[in-house]
């Protein structure tokens, strides 16, 4: 299934195959691959989304929000473990990319946090999602909601 998106008046092929999707934030290049969530059971639990953010351009971004119809409260979260062995999650900062770097939003990570959602999230169908940039820039993906025990796209 393709899907034709227009950001800043060009062209882009959205494939929800788990493939590579580029896009533009502002001036700097920024590139989504493999995004994908996990169906949820209702609407009570929160969900996540998870994917790759890829600065293919030369300067510094900074991913500093996201949004998304499907939940009031989506924000990245990410997953720690102290010495103990004993984990917490808890909103992160902005997340910083350096030019020729990516920064994956994975389980047990940085990862987008759904709270709050809307509507179940529904095995088979999709949500678009968008991240916002320091500079302004926007990055919006469909992300493919797959099975509720999915450990990523090729699972």
């Amino acid at each position: 299934m393709t899907k034709l998106t227009y950001i800043n008046g060009l062209p882009l092929v959205l494939l929800l195959s788990g493939m590579s999707t580029p896009a533009f934030a502002g001036s700097e290049d920024v590139v989504v691959e493999n995004a994908w969530s996990r169906a949820s059971i209702g609407v009570n639990r929160p969900g996540a989304a998870y994917m790759t953010v890829r600065n293919t351009g030369e300067d510094t971004i900074t991913l500093t929000g996201l949004t998304t119809p499907l939940a009031v409260m989506p924000q990245i979260h990410e997953t720690k473990t102290n010495a103990d062995g004993v984990s917490s999650m808890a909103p992160a900062d902005e997340i910083t990319i350096e030019p020729g770097q990516s920064v994956a939003l994975e389980p047990g990570g940085l990862h987008a946090m759904l709270m709050k959602l809307q509507n179940p999230m529904i095995e088979g169908e999709t949500f678009p999602l968008t991240l916002t940039f320091s500079d302004g820039g926007e990055v919006t993906v469909e992300v493919p909601i797959l099975g509720i025990a999915a450990r990523g796209p090729e699972s």
